[in-house]
């Protein structure tokens, strides 16, 4: 077996020291993981009122491009889907979107919005879900003119085969947006304060440039920008999200909520990257929509 690339090496070695020892897991509990999709559908609300931001107008600009290079409505396929914040903002310009999550409750949020936007419309895109992780169902999901991915690659330790793959699904552009750092970065100093457990440095936005590098990927774009977040727990709801993802049991939770006392609340202005880069699929690949 070949050995990954040193870049991709770093970044799987670097992701995989994000793990909770198992011996404070089962002290909790409980899984300090999972999404709730209250959350994730309270975002693609916000995104679908007032859609804006270099992620956006990347995905906007691949799609109008394909619009004028092919002559017809572009495809879309959104990777890690969620509630579709990404991707349903484009729907009244795609002939079809293909929506790919692990989760079928996040899905069928999707499904319900992409539903109510479409319900009075003349001509109906295409809209289609496929439940399963990727790259496993990329051959499923099918090539597409754009492909957007959105917080998704933190999650990711196996990350060439996953870029790969999205690269391999697009006509056009790729458009990834991740935050510069870990997402649980911020929580450190609790982790330290409540079980001793220093948490590691990286991996960053740069090593995955570094990986993209290494990759061979074209065309490659980076920009660093801000975003008003939106959906973000606040109040008790907050302290029993980050009690849970410290590996904490419920009964914590006053001790958490103290400590939480002065740090990010998450609701201002948070700091994101948007990657772009070109895909590799033949221009003549036929959308794979049914």
């Amino acid at each position: 077996m070949i050995d990954p690339a040193p870049a991709a090496a770093r970044w799987r070695t670097a992701l995989e020291s994000w793990a909770i020892p198992d011996e404070l897991v089962e002290a909790a509990g409980r899984s300090p993981w999972g999404h709730e999709v209250s959350r994730f559908a309270a975002k693609a609300d916000a995104d679908l009122a007032d859609p804006e931001g270099a992620s956006y107008e990347a995905a906007a600009a691949a799609i109008a491009a394909a619009e004028l290079s092919t002559g017809r409505a572009a495809t879309l396929l959104d990777v890690g889907t969620g509630a579709g914040a990404a991707s349903l903002p484009f729907l009244d310009r795609v002939a079809a979107l293909t929506a790919v999550d692990p989760s079928p409750t996040m899905l069928a949020a999707f499904a319900e919005r992409a539903h109510t936007l479409t319900t009075h419309r003349a001509v109906q895109p295409e809209v289609r879900t496929v439940t399963g992780r990727w790259p496993d169902v990329a051959e499923q999901a099918g090539v597409h003119d754009v492909v957007v991915c959105h917080h998704v690659l933190f999650d990711v330790a196996d990350i060439v085969p996953f870029v790969q793959a999205l690269t391999a699904s697009a006509r056009g552009r790729v458009v990834v947006e991740v935050p510069p750092e870990h997402p649980l970065a911020w929580l450190s100093p609790l982790f330290e304060r409540f079980h001793g457990l220093k948490r590691p440095d990286g991996p960053t936005v740069d090593d995955l440039v570094a990986v993209l590098h290494e990759l061979g990927i074209g065309a490659l774009s980076v920009e660093r920008w801000s975003r008003l977040e939106h959906g973000q727990p606040e109040g008790d709801e907050r302290v029993a999200l980050v009690t849970r993802r410290l590996a904490l049991p419920v009964g914590r939770e006053p001790d958490v909520a103290a400590a939480l006392v002065g740090l990010p609340d998450g609701l201002g202005l948070r700091r994101v990257v948007t990657l772009s880069w070109a895909g590799a699929a033949p221009a003549s690949t036929r959308s794979t929509t049914t």
